[in-house]
Order: structure tokens, then C-alpha cells, then sequence
């Protein structure tokens, strides 16, 4: 049996009208001919919501005794004999009364929907369990009747009812809510205009975030790449440096502008680690993007500018503030810089803002290499081949007279070796030096920096460009190679998580020490809560590195729902491994469910095996009492 649809009416606040518009839902189902009925609706003797009663069937309540006053509650059974097509059921969060089938009608409803049935159901912003805190700081109100945020998270659709508190405050002055006599007490406590506002953004900003979601799961089926600015996301480029504070204050007036706008800000550091910050400063900037109300991210790439768009698109950003380049002018003969390369590469779907702040011209390291790839030792000895072993070449070609054609074949071959130990940048260092040399030794006029025979120009000429090409060549072959060991790398990990989980031969621990040593990191943790405002405890963890409390404490943290998380401990991953993390993160969550499953299945067996010793000695003492009674 397929299970039934859930459809809230979220109310912004008390009295805004969700059961009234729950019911004119029915009516409209009635009117389109579907078998829709009341299973509860509590109209609070409000005239206008009992009017709208009238024409639908009602299915009768559940008389309950508790303390000596009688009670009336949903009658499940009622409901589920009946079978309508649709259900509807008020007050998602009400508590049952002791005694009833379930603690919570949420509970109730859960069984209507198992049952296939369609459920109609309504619930206030301030009965989410996640906002009772936010909710009591507001009103000085505890809310005692909750209802999980998964709950109405999982519904089929929510739809918000809102009305302004100047509104609301009219209806109540009305008498439309509240008896006339509690009118007045209400307006000046729980109904003041400051706290419906700040009731009124909450549902707003929930609702913004669920649909957020399905943008995000939708974008994720069908595999859009495109930036869709539904809302504005502005990704800020960190470096480090101390112009990362005035970007980041520039990029939160920006988000101000537009109605819940986000900033993100996001430090790329380069895999050797030669470019990085100071931990201190990234930390300062860390605490002052989270203090107005952004997130911030740290990943690791070879291209900055390459991956920090891939970031951007990849949370939907619809902005990018980047700092004006710190570079003196002379260092621009490296390249363009990264402000004027995101820019060239954002595309249209995404805007780039570069700031001027006080930084700039006062200068910057020089670029570094792309050569982590290959190890520093590799490096290393590819600038020495490439550098130094022309000029022992020379040394050695002085004392030899082979011809300029055997020559350019020697240094070709020097430029070759270079461009396999040490990458792109030795090998063309190699050919510069070994077109110098070629001229200024080997070419007639000698010793001098010109070239007599126009033969020889293109001799070297050709030189120069066979070595570029080859040394292009090879780091291409290299960059190529890097690339399938890592993917052969990723298809063996891949291959053992759909292996042994999936058959339930890995515990968890056995699980996060193999992400400890896949990855290199000191600890594994998985971190789990049981609501978005309870503390994190610990499910699993391998390794000896610091202890954690939540995951915003670790150097990568990767969650698994709304609830758990993994956390790691040791350095900052590559963007290219937190793929390969993601999928050990969610079989790690499968295998926590199978470790409780189990330990479920042990007890029930525990209590199965109990109970049959239980059966078996009552009927032997039965057996044996029947001789004498008999007598």
C-alpha cells in the first residue's frame, strides 16, 4: 500500500487562520468529489472556524478519563476503519492524553499515512522542536507541546500562513481568537507587535530554508550546473591576509540588501601548504564572518581561481567578493592574478565584485609552482638538471667537438630529464639556458650573442620550440597520471564500502580507521544529536587526536543529515578527496543504523528466549496442578 500525502498549514503565529484554511481545503476536496473527513478540528469557540465545519463529515472523538475529568481525543481506530481519502487532523503538535494509543497526535497522523490515507494537518512556527529556546527568549513562553522538525520537514507540502501582527492584533481586539475577557491580557504579554514580528521571521526563514532544500535536491536529480539566483549567496575569496576583514564586512552589507541574503567566505589553500595563512588571522576572520551571520570554509586546490569557482557554483552563490590584487606591478608578468581570472571565468550567471582596500600594492609572495603532484625532491633535482646540467654540459662540449646538430640533441635531452623530474616550469627554465648556451659557444660568431648564418637561427629557433612542446608534453603526461591514480584510488576505496558494509562485515570503529588511514588524519570521529538544539555526543571514533564536542572543531567535518556528522582531525582535505569522504561519511551513518538494528534484534531475542522459558514453565506447573485439582 502506497503511504498517504502530508500537506501542513504552518502558522506564522496563534490565530492567524491555519484552521481555517485547512478546512477550506476540505471543502474544496468535497466539492472536487474526493472522500475527505474531519478526524479533529478544535475550533476554540470561534465562530467563523465552527461555521466551516458545517458539510463535513465528522468523524466521532474518543472519550478518555484522566483524573477524574473526561477527555476527548482522536479516535484512531475510528479513522482507520473509516479509510477516507483524506484526513483532517488539527493541532499536529497536541500531546494525547494519558492513556490514548500515542503519546502525540504527530504519532496518530503517522499511522494514517502508513495506512494510506491523505492527511490535512496543521501546526504553529513556534511548536517546532528545534525553536522552542529561540521561541522562549521572544516570548518568555515555554512551549510543553513539540513537534520533531523532521516531521513536518518530511510533509508533502507546507504551505505558510501568515498575516501582519497589526492584523493579528486587529483580529484579536475583535474578539476573533480569544474570549473577550482574556483580550486584553494577551495583547500586552504574548501578542506584542516585537514578538510577532520575530514569530512572523522565523516561519519565513524556515520555510525559506526547507525550500531551499528542495531547490537543492531537485538541482542534484537533474544535474543543473547553472547558477539559480533564487536567493542571493555571496561567496567571499579569502587569503589570509589582513584585508580579508574589510571583504568580509563589504560582502555583509551586501547580503543586507537583499532579503535573506547568506555569505560564505572560503580560504584555498594550495596542497603543499607553501602558500598558506596565518592560522591567527584566518582565525579572527573566521569569528567575524560567523559573528554576522555567515559560514566559513577552508579547502585545499591547485587552481585557486579554478576552485573557487567550482565552490561557488557549487552552493549556488550568486555573487563573489574578491579583494583587489595585493601584487606589485612587476609581478604581473606571472599571470593576470586571481581577481582578474574569476572574473574572466565566472560566466554570466555570476557577478564578481573586487574591492579596493589598503592592502593593495604593498606586495605579495611569488607564485608558487603546480608541482606538489611530483614531491619537493622531485622538484628539486628537476631545477638542478635543469638549470645546472647545461652549463656542466657546456663545460664538457668545450672539450669535444661533436657539431651543433649533436649539441641541440644534448641539451634537448637535458630538457627532456627535467621536464620529467621537476614538471613544466625546470623544463623551460632548461630550454632558455640551452639556447643561451648553444648561441653564446657553439654558434658562429662565438662568444658573442649574435648569429651569423640565418640557418642557425632557425636551428635554434626549432630547438626552443621542440623543447616547450616536450616539456609540455610530459607535464601533461604527468598532470594525466596523477589524475588515474587517484581516480584507481578512489574506484578501490568505492569498491570496499560497496563490499564489505554493505554485507555488514565492517563495525563502525573498524569503519573510521579506515578513513583515518585512507586520508592520513589523526582521529575519526562520527558525532551524533537527537535535536537541532541538543549537544553532540560521540558514536564512534579511531585514532588518539583531540577530543571533539561538535563538528565546527575539526579540521574537516562533513554531516550526514541534520543530525549526525563526521569529523576529522589532523590537516585540511583537497577538495578532490572530500568526495570519496561524503560516501564513507553516509555508509558510516548505515552502519550506526545496522549497529542499532542489531542491538534492537538482540534484545527482542533476549525477551523472545524469556518469554518461551516463561511459557513453558507455567504450563509445566499447570501440568502439574491439573492431577491434584482433578482429584
Amino acid at each position: 500500500m502506497a503511504r498517504g500525502k502530508l500537506r501542513i498549514y504552518l502558522g506564522a503565529a496563534p490565530g492567524v487562520g491555519k484552521t481555517y484554511a485547512m478546512l477550506s481545503e476540505g471543502h474544496r476536496r468535497v466539492e472536487r468529489g474526493t472522500d475527505c473527513v474531519v478526524a479533529f478540528v478544535e475550533h476554540h469557540g470561534r465562530p467563523r472556524t465552527e461555521v466551516m465545519l458545517h458539510g463535513l463529515e465528522q468523524i466521532p472523538r474518543r472519550e478518555l478519563e484522566y483524573r477524574d475529568a473526561l477527555f476527548t481525543e482522536m479516535d484512531v481506530d475510528a479513522v482507520l476503519r473509516r479509510a477516507p481519502a483524506v484526513a483532517l487532523v488539527d493541532e499536529l503538535a497536541h500531546s494525547n492524553v494519558p492513556g490514548s494509543r500515542n503519546a502525540k497526535r504527530w504519532q496518530d497522523v503517522e499511522e494514517l499515512l502508513a495506512a494510506g490515507i491523505d492527511v490535512v494537518s496543521t501546526v504553529n512556527i513556534q511548536h517546532l522542536e528545534s525553536l522552542g529556546d529561540v521561541v522562549e527568549s521572544i516570548t518568555g513562553v515555554r512551549q510543553r507541546e513539540t513537534v520533531p522538525d523532521e516531521v513536518v520537514r518530511r510533509a508533502d507540502q507546507v504551505e505558510l500562513v501568515d498575516m501582519s501582527p497589526q492584523a493579528l492584533r486587529r483580529r484579536m481586539a475583535h474578539g476573533n481568537i480569544y474570549r473577550p475577557d482574556k483580550v486584553d491580557a494577551a495583547l500586552s504579554n504574548y501578542f506584542r507587535p516585537g514578538n510577532l514580528t520575530a514569530l512572523r521571521e522565523l516561519a519565513l526563514l524556515w520555510v525559506a530554508d526547507r525550500v531551499d532544500e528542495y531547490l537543492n535536491a531537485y538541482r542534484s536529480e537533474h544535474r543543473v550546473s547553472a547558477i539559480w539566483g533564487s536567493r542571493e549567496r555571496i561567496v567571499v575569496g579569502l587569503t589570509g591576509g589582513p584585508e580579508g576583514r574589510t571583504l568580509i564586512r563589504r560582502a555583509a552589507r551586501l547580503a543586507e540588501k537583499g532579503a535573506g541574503g547568506e555569505v560564505l567566505a572560503v580560504y584555498i589553500a594550495r596542497s603543499d601548504g607553501l602558500t598558506s595563512a596565518s592560522p591567527k588571522e584566518l582565525a579572527v576572520q573566521r569569528t567575524l564572518v560567523e559573528d554576522l551571520g555567515g559560514t566559513f570554509h577552508q579547502v585545499v586546490g591547485e587552481d585557486i581561481p579554478a576552485a573557487l569557482l567550482a565552490f561557488a557554483r557549487g552552493v549556488n552563490a550568486t555573487q563573489i567578493v574578491l579583494g583587489v590584487s595585493r601584487r606589485k606591478s612587476w609581478q604581473y608578468v606571472f599571470g593576470p592574478g586571481v581577481g582578474a581570472t574569476v572574473a574572466r571565468d565566472s560566466g554570466p550567471d555570476l557577478d564578481v565584485h573586487l574591492i579596493t582596500h589598503g592592502e593593495v600594492g604593498k606586495g605579495r609572495g611569488l607564485p608558487v609552482a603546480r608541482g606538489a603532484r611530483l614531491g619537493r625532491v622531485r622538484i628539486v633535482w628537476g631545477w638542478l638538471v635543469g638549470v645546472a646540467g647545461p652549463a656542466i654540459l657546456a663545460v664538457l662540449l668545450n672539450t669535444v667537438e661533436l657539431g651543433l646538430a649533436n649539441d641541440m640533441l644534448l641539451f634537448l635531452s637535458l630538457t627532456v630529464a627535467a621536464a620529467l623530474l621537476g614538471g613544466l616550469l625546470p623544463a623551460l627554465a632548461s630550454a632558455a639556458v640551452g639556447s643561451f648556451l648553444l648561441n653564446y659557444f657553439y654558434t658562429p660568431p662565438l662568444h658573442r650573442l649574435t648569429i651569423a648564418d640565418p640557418k642557425n637561427i632557425v636551428a635554434i629557433a626549432i630547438f626552443v620550440g621542440v623543447a616547450v612542446s616536450v616539456a609540455s608534453v610530459v607535464d601533461l603526461a604527468a598532470r594525466r597520471t596523477h589524475q588515474a591514480a587517484r581516480l584507481r584510488v578512489e574506484s578501490e576505496i568505492l569498491s570496499f564500502l560497496a563490499g564489505n558494509v554493505l554485507r555488514g562485515e565492517t563495525s563502525l570503529e573498524a569503519l573510521l580507521e579506515r578513513v583515518r588511514e585512507t586520508f592520513g588524519m589523526e582521529s575519526a570521529v562520527m558525532l551524533e544529536r537527537e535535536s537541532d538544539v541538543a549537544p553532540w555526543t560521540c558514536a564512534g571514533s579511531a585514532g588518539l587526536g583531540r577530543a571533539l564536542e561538535r563538528p565546527e572543531d575539526a579540521d574537516v567535518d562533513v554531516p550526514v543529515g541534520d543530525h549526525l556528522a563526521l569529523a576529522l582531525t589532523g590537516r585540511v582535505l583537497p577538495a578532490e578527496d572530500r568526495r570519496v569522504l561524503a560516501a564513507f561519511a553516509a555508509q558510516s551513518a548505515v552502519v550506526l543504523d545496522r549497529r542499532r538494528l542489531q542491538e534492537e534484534a538482540d534484545r527482542a531475542r533476549t525477551l523472545a528466549e524469556g518469554n518461551r522459558i516463561r511459557t513453558a514453565l507455567l504450563a509445566a506447573v499447570s501440568h502439574d496442578l491439573r492431577t491434584p485439582l482433578a482429584g
